[in-house]
């Protein structure tokens, strides 16, 4: 092989490669720096404009969905808009100075976007500074009077006990869950207080500004999130536990037609994954229904929650679909496990599965729209009667698949006369258990999931009670009831 260089038109060198066979090959100078460069910034500039482009589909997309948050941040604008008026017109100005300030901060760390976590944020801040700017302002008066030598001494070892005391209070379970932020503020205020008293000489009118904007910021962020579309926790847990036990009920029913009917079309895996996976959201809510629950005790009555609604329970019937759930979910990585069990088999139970798998999840959505609509199912004892006489049908095939492997295994076409002969029949009776066993897995985590069924059915029984539900009243409240809506239609046609 031979090179040889020549000059290309004063443009620059080209070199020529020649190959034994006596053809050549021109071989071009690599790109310069600059080229690289640009190159580079091109591709930078197409991967920016494109996840610009998708961040922007994306928040139209979130704003589409859930207008409410568009919405909760016009509001906090709004609140925010309205308390900076405290600096820009000279009266109010004049009348707190830089105090004002701590309006501006109240409303930012106050306002959220629920009703309860505002009032619970408001409530505690309020709290806590009243307390702690009182204490502070008692504790300051008191070191005054020891002298100047005393006055840090006192002030230093009041700042450590209370400070100490207050953050060891907060691994209490009842103060973290209720008063956790209150105390944070608490520590935050009586600090402040204290030390700026030894500087400051008006420490009480301070002290009073401090409170006065506080107070101001609160009362803004509380009216505007009450007053203009307000969004409730004890309406959001009420909302999320029915769509949770809707998508339980889903996910059930959703699994054993997988197995049983989609299985011979397409792949279970793949059609599990849309419909039969709802359990997880079951399984994946505990802290944000436990947050909610939380934050509506915080809240007056509104709608049809009244005073002390017992959103206690609405924990209960939670932790009751958990148990639903991890049955559940069992049941899905069973179906979806590499063991599988013969068509004649699954052909056995296939009946008596299925039925009992659909009663349940009627069940179920019976019970969430019992609890969506805030009324009593007049169905739904039916409905768990046909729930029971389905898990007895399964029980029944159940026993009966040890004598229908038997009669299947020595019927078998496969097996010749000889090897029958020849085979242990006890030795063929346990291999076809084997093979039968993750379908007799399925069977037996659905007599579990029908059992724990009968728990939700319970603790929204007791929900039902102690919420007051529609058609708990008695005969005569009933009748006098619907004697007034009568009279209501009646005046509305004429």
């Amino acid at each position: 092989m031979a090179t040889e260089k020549e000059v290309s038109g004063g443009l620059g060198l080209e070199w020529r490669v020649t190959v034994p066979e006596g053809s050549s090959v021109k071989m071009e100078p690599e790109p310069s720096w600059i080229s690289r460069t640009w190159n580079r910034l091109v591709e930078l500039g197409s991967k920016v404009r494109s996840n610009v482009s998708t961040f922007g589909k994306n928040v139209w997309k979130m704003g589409a969905d859930s207008p409410r948050k568009v919405i909760h941040g016009a509001k906090v604008g709004g609140a925010l808009t309205l308390v900076s008026l405290f600096y820009y017109l000279r009266p109010l100005y004049n009348g707190f100075g830089s105090s004002a300030m701590w309006a501006v901060m109240t409303v930012v760390v106050v306002f959220e976007y629920t009703v309860g976590g505002c009032l619970y944020k408001g409530i505690n801040r309020a709290i806590a500074t009243l307390s702690a700017g009182g204490l502070a302002v008692g504790i300051d008066w008191v070191a005054s009077k020891s002298g100047e030598k005393w006055e840090p001494v006192i002030l230093s070892a009041s700042v450590f006990l209370l400070a100490s005391a207050a953050t060891f209070s907060r691994f209490l379970p009842t103060v973290k869950a209720r008063f956790d932020y209150g105390v944070t503020i608490f520590i935050l205020t009586f600090s402040l207080v204290a030390v700026s008293g030894y500087r400051v000489d008006e420490l009480i009118d301070l002290a009073v500004q401090r409170i006065a904007t506080i107070a101001i910021g609160i009362a803004i962020a509380l009216s505007i999130c009450i007053l203009v579309y307000p969004v409730w926790s004890g309406q959001e847990l009420h909302l999320l536990i029915s769509r949770n036990m809707e998508k339980l009920a889903d996910s059930l029913e959703g699994c054993v037609e997988d197995y049983f009917v989609k299985s011979e079309i397409t792949d279970a895996k793949e059609s599990s994954a849309t419909r039969s996976e709802g359990y997880k959201c079951v399984l994946n809510s505990k802290a944000s229904e436990d947050s909610q629950a939380n934050l509506a005790r915080w809240e007056p009555a509104h709608g049809r929650f009244g005073f002390r609604h017992p959103w206690k329970q609405y924990l209960k019937v939670a932790a009751a679909m958990r148990n639903c759930a991890y049955c559940v979910e069992a049941l899905h990585g069973c179906i979806n496990s590499e063991a599988k069990a013969p068509e004649y088999t699954k052909k056995h139970l296939r009946d008596a599965c299925m039925k009992l798998s659909s009663d349940s999840s009627k069940v179920l959505k019976e019970l969430s729209s019992s609890i969506k609509l805030m009324k009593r199912s007049k169905s739904i004892d039916a409905l768990v009667g046909e729930m029971k006489n389905a898990v007895q049908e399964l029980q029944n095939a159940f026993t009966s698949l040890p004598n229908h492997l038997t009669q299947t295994t020595a019927s078998s076409p496969i097996e010749s006369i000889e090897e029958k002969k020849n085979s242990n029949i006890s030795i063929a009776d346990g291999m076809a258990l084997m093979e039968a066993m993750p379908l007799m897995t399925i069977a037996s985590l659905l007599i579990e999931i029908s059992a724990r069924t009968q728990g939700v059915v319970d603790a929204v029984g007791t929900l039902a009670t102690l919420a007051r539900f529609e058609g708990i009243r008695n005969e005569k409240s009933s009748s006098r009831v619907q004697a007034e809506e009568q009279e209501d239609r009646t005046l509305q046609e004429v």
